[in-house]
This record gives structure tokens, sequence and C-alpha cells, in this order.
């Protein structure tokens, strides 16, 4: 319930809606219209309750405000249990509620001014598995970009969001995803999905109907492996004959005194190429995913205190020279 600025605009109080409902409701349990309004005044109500109290906002006062205040309001309009029943919804959000197994995830009393922040990094692997915190966190995510997207005037946005973008898109986050990916241009954004499984894209509809359609750019890289199952790739990306052909021609004749990767660019299926990318040694050994290359310049940093930066600029005079001398 948190806001950097105290403000409680739509998106926020949708997200605590649908964060309350993942917690509340099984994927396969899609709530009813009654409980869906039930819950959107609820939380309508806690908020005025915030203004007017002054109160710092949690889950738990959340709670005690269903359990309390709420209760006495639904029996006033004289909603029926079948309709929204309240004491089904207490118990199952008990866990969430201070003292329980989960009270810890939604009552920090850390004010982390996320709106202002440049850069940051949501590191999710470990829990992209995890029946209760997947969800939590992945709205959360969501919960904050947008809130960058649509608050921040006049300032470039960008949500690159990598591997694990699969389990983000499952079905409890598409609505997000198809908002964010039909939105985020006009906010001045961008947002880049990253896979390295094909198979990925072939397999999602979320992935056809909310990312490719509404992705201007894509950008390809050495497709080998996938050559006997490359028309159903191109089929899903809407490549051409033309566009097929340079793509499957991705590092297929490459120079081989030289270090460099080639990658398929296409703009709008208007304009496609490929073209090679190719740094300093500096740089790529930097970041070389190479555990030989990288084992050699830690252990050459270790010797020098520490000093990485140091490192690679001893590995690649050394190997400048080397081959200088051949």
């Amino acid at each position: 319930f948190y806001t950097d600025d105290g403000v409680f605009d739509i998106e926020k109080r949708e997200s605590v809606k649908t964060l309350i409902l993942t917690l509340w409701k099984r994927d396969d349990e899609p709530p009813t219209r009654s409980e869906e309004v039930a819950l959107s005044n609820a939380v309508s109500g806690y908020i005025e309750r915030l203004r007017q109290q002054d109160a710092f906002p949690s889950f738990n006062g959340f709670y005690d405000y269903v359990k309390g205040g709420y209760r006495k309001v639904l029996e006033e309009k004289q909603v029926r249990e079948k309709d929204f029943d309240i004491a089904n919804f207490l118990n199952v959000l008990e866990p969430y509620y201070k003292g329980g197994e989960y009270d810890y995830l939604l009552n920090s009393d850390k004010q982390l001014d996320l709106l202002s922040k440049r850069f940051i990094v949501f590191e999710i692997d470990a829990i992209k598995d995890h029946k209760i915190l997947f969800p939590i966190v992945t709205i959360i995510i969501m919960e904050v970009f947008i809130n960058k997207m649509r608050r921040l005037k006049g300032v470039r946005k960008l949500i690159l969001i990598e591997e694990a973008w699969k389990a983000i898109a499952k079905e409890g986050m598409a609505e997000y995803i198809k908002y964010l990916f039909k939105t985020v241009r006009k906010f001045f954004g961008e947002a880049i999905v990253v896979t390295q499984e094909v198979d990925d894209i072939i397999q999602s509809p979320i992935v056809k109907e909310s990312i490719i359609n509404n992705s201007d750019c894509k950008i390809l890289l050495d497709q080998r492996k996938y050559m006997n199952k490359f028309d159903d790739i191109q089929a899903m990306l809407g490549l051409t004959d033309k566009e097929k052909a340079q793509v499957l021609s991705i590092n297929m004749n490459n120079d081989a005194s030289r270090l460099y990767k080639e990658v398929w660019i296409g703009l709008g299926g208007t304009d496609s190429a490929v073209y090679a990318t190719e740094v300093s040694l500096e740089e790529y050994l930097a970041y070389t995913t190479e555990e030989t290359e990288k084992m050699e310049v830690l252990q050459l940093a270790s010797e020098l205190d520490g000093n990485v930066e140091l490192a690679i600029k001893q590995i690649a005079l050394q190997r400048r020279e080397k081959a200088n001398n051949q």
C-alpha cells in the first residue's frame, strides 16, 4: 500500500487489488463479479481511512480494517455471505497477517523510494518456482515500472525482462504484459524481452498477442540450431523469405582472423540487415562468459589486489603482443 508521494491513483489501486486477489484465489479459481466489487470497495475504504488517520500503510492495517470496519459496512449493505465470504477471505489471507508464516512479506516499515531510483535490478531466479513468493514479487515489479512509466514525465523509461519473462507471462500476469506493451510507448518508454529459447516464443499465446504484435524492433542472434523448426519461427515473427535468408546466414562466413559475431536486426517490417558486432579486447574480457577466460581475469586480478580493470588491460596487452609477433 505504500506510495512514495502518498498518491493512490487508479493503477496503484488496481495493483493492490490484483495482489490481494492473487493471494486469495488460485489460478483456476477466478473471482466472481460480486467478490471483485467487494474487494475494490475494501481497498478504497482502507485508503480513505489512511488519509483520515494519517496511518502507515501495510497489509496488517488492511486486514484489521476488513476484520473490523469493513465487516460493518458489509452488514449495513446486507451483502450476503455467498456474494462475499468475509470469513473465508480473512482465513485465506491470515498467513500474511502479523504472526503468520509470511507476515514479513507485505508489512515492511522501510520506505523505499523506488520512483526516483534510476536503475533497479530484480533478481527473481531463485523464487520463480515458489507458488507464494513469485506471484507477489512479479506483481510488485510490474507495479513499480507502471508507476514510473505514468508518473515520470519527460523521462525515458525502459524495462528489460530477461530469462524469467516466460514465468512472468503466466496467465495471472497476462493482462499486465498486454497493458505494458500496448501503452509503454505513449509514456516515452520501452519494453524489451530477452530469451535464449525460441520454443518460448513459439508456444506462448501471450507473446504473440501482446509482445510480438507490439514490437517494431526484433533482434535475432545465430539461429542455426533451430534450422529445422525455423518455418514456425518465421510464421510467428512474420518474417519475409528475404528476412529468413538473412537470419539463417548469420555467422556462416565470418572472417576467422577477427573476433566478432553477427546479429540480425529488423525494424518495423521495412528495413532489415545482418550486422557484425565487434568490441575491443578489453570490452570482450570484461563481459566474456567463457569460464577459462573469466578465471584468467579473476586470477590475475587477485594478484593485483583485486584490480580487475588492470588485470584486463594486462591480458589484452599480452594478447596483442602475441598476435603482433606471429
